[in-house]
């Protein structure tokens, strides 16, 4: 099958689609931030992590954080789980691929650029999953800040 990037991705779709990205994110960080916003911290202002973390906010407030919490569940199920599944998806169908070339040291090739990159995504979202969609109580401190250095600084040095 040829490839059809050119004909397919005009300027106008790669500027509509760099400012769909802007808006969304723009949209997602002030959800969080207003909801933020209407917490009261009454207890150590010390955040015992490596950077301003959502969780390790939620955790020094005295207010509740369900809807926080709810929000943050509901809007990672769609930003998280939902690309990283239809990345296994098209993983799926690249191995399918893979499996029809008759030379086994084409196999050996796309499997190792396959495995490496397929390996780091799932360190990504895997520990972003785990960190953000897991009940914030079930997670210690320390935990957390493993999970958030796992993504926020292991996976972009890979």
């Amino acid at each position: 099958f040829p490839l059809h990037y050119m004909s397919i991705m005009s300027p106008s779709l790669c500027v509509s689609l760099v400012l769909l990205s802007w808006v969304l994110t723009t949209f997602h960080a002030m959800l969080h931030t207003l909801l933020m916003a209407r917490l009261s911290f009454c207890e150590d202002n010390v955040i015992p992590h490596f950077f301003c973390d959502m969780s390790a906010l939620l955790k020094l407030s005295c207010s509740d954080t369900h809807v926080n919490e709810l929000v943050i569940f509901v809007t990672g199920g769609l930003i998280l789980v939902i690309p990283f599944v239809l990345i296994l998806v098209s993983y799926a169908q690249i191995v399918s691929s893979i499996l029809k070339v008759p030379s086994a040291r084409g196999i050996r090739k796309a499997f190792s650029t396959c495995g490496s990159h397929l390996s780091v995504v799932s360190l990504f979202y895997g520990t972003i999953i785990g960190l953000y969609l897991c009940p914030s109580a079930d997670n210690p401190t320390v935990k957390e800040t493993v999970m958030a250095m796992m993504y926020t600084v292991v996976t972009p040095m890979l």
